[in-house]
């Protein structure tokens, strides 16, 4: 069956839109990754604040890291049937996943890259129905 799926990601979430002969399926995937946080109570009048708090910042790199990867091999365990794959969002995500299908041999199936802002789930769709419409019509010929 061939498969021609759409993703809109950032860090937080993937949307991943599904387009085969049998028609159109739409999934989410949630990361568990938090926010940086805003470091709070640095002031020059109490000393340095790199040397007390550099362990703690190396743990929360850990720990995004290790959550970010988790959801990126989750989105890509649902892309490794597509033949075709266009990546949108709206932060540096579509590029790290890029360069994760590329490390997986699935960078030759990726049909393009586009920066776009948040969307809801029906414009997200729409977006992937668009791009690969033409596709779907030749296939079905």
């Amino acid at each position: 069956m061939k498969i021609k799926a759409g993703l809109w990601i950032d860090h937080k979430k993937a949307v991943i839109v599904a387009i085969t002969e049998k028609g159109e399926e739409t999934r989410s995937i949630l990361s568990k990754v938090e926010k940086h946080l805003v470091r709070s109570g640095d002031s020059p009048l109490k000393g340095s604040y790199e040397t007390r708090r550099a362990a703690q910042d190396d743990i929360r790199q850990r720990e995004f890291t290790e959550h970010i990867n988790i959801f990126y091999d989750a989105v890509i365990a649902c892309l490794r049937n597509a033949e075709h794959i266009l990546i949108f969002g709206p932060g540096e995500a579509k590029g790290e996943l890029r360069k994760r299908l590329e490390r997986a041999s699935l960078g030759g199936l990726i049909e393009g890259v586009e920066t776009v802002g948040k969307m809801t789930g029906p414009q997200i769709a729409a977006k992937v129905r668009e791009r690969f419409k033409e596709a779907v019509s030749a296939d079905a010929s």
